[in-house]
């Protein structure tokens, strides 16, 4: 987590620009990430940052929130593919986020190294799906955050179940262990449930489900 710290520390620290004279080609312009959340066990995403394969660096303050309504274990087609904020023009290396878990009452720091598969995923069509007019690339990321801080990855798969990332080498830590997303948050002054989260968790064990 300090590596990916440092990271993209000097890459912000030099304006967000590449070192590099050749620039990665992509054959979409964008490509978009979105969060995904169990039913009635809510987060908020503060802060992210994140470095692509041109080392462009990315900081997000305004952030499509996590949306989902898995029950007991993720469903395969969670999270959304278009997203208004969660935009990235390279696929990426590192990234790093904040996050508020409402149901733990806690924030997390979790950091995500992206294998070079899932970079190369991104950028090559899937002749499965390819049709004349327009190949299909896997370009919709979709991170889940569950209880307990448990973080997975995956790639929207074409309304088949997701494909997730299983060599994307994920760490979460909070409190005394926090760096980045020291003093990051979106309720300093204490968490509370709402009426939905009550009726949800009532006479369950937490943390809830299989994540």
């Amino acid at each position: 987590m300090r590596l990916v710290t440092l990271l993209l520390s000097g890459i912000f620290l030099t304006g967000c620009t590449s070192s590099s004279a050749q620039q990665a080609k992509t054959p979409w312009d964008k490509w978009y990430f979105s969060f995904s959340t169990p039913k009635a066990l809510p987060a908020q995403v503060t802060l992210v940052k994140l470095i692509d394969n041109n080392k462009h660096g990315y900081i997000f303050q305004t952030i499509d929130q996590p949306q989902g309504d898995s029950v007991g274990t993720w469903s395969p087609y969670s999270g959304t593919g278009f997203s208004q904020f969660n935009q990235v023009k390279s696929p990426p290396i590192a990234m790093v986020f904040c996050w508020d878990s409402i149901i733990d009452k806690k924030v997390y720091e979790t950091s995500l190294f992206f294998s070079p598969d899932t970079r190369e995923r991104m950028i090559k069509s899937d002749p499965k799906w390819d049709n004349p007019k327009e190949p299909y690339y896997y370009r919709y990321l979709v991170i889940g955050l569950a209880p307990e801080g448990k973080v997975r990855v995956w790639l929207k798969n074409n309304g088949k179940p997701n494909i997730e990332q299983i060599n994307t080498k994920i760490k979460t830590v909070s409190g005394d262990a926090l760096d980045m997303c020291k003093g990051v948050t979106n309720f300093s002054h204490g968490y509370e449930y709402s009426d939905e989260m009550i009726k949800f968790i009532k006479n369950k064990k937490y943390p809830y489900g299989n994540w």
